[in-house]
């Protein structure tokens, strides 16, 4: 099984960028429903949830 270990900086800077996507998903104009749809998304996927989000995501 292929597992995935983020720690140290690497973890943290993905947290900080997580909490960041969220919190701009949050404050867009997006509907209700896409924005829990993203928010789930970069909670469970935090790595390519983000990378989807940053491609992808609700712009201003």
């Amino acid at each position: 099984m292929l597992s995935v270990e983020v720690s140290g900086l690497f973890g943290l800077v993905i947290l900080v960028l997580d909490v960041m996507a969220i919190i701009k998903t949050v404050q867009s104009r997006a509907s209700t429903s896409t924005k829990v749809l993203w928010v789930v998304a970069i909670l469970l996927l935090p790595v390519l949830g983000l990378i989807l989000w940053f491609l992808f995501g609700p712009r201003d």
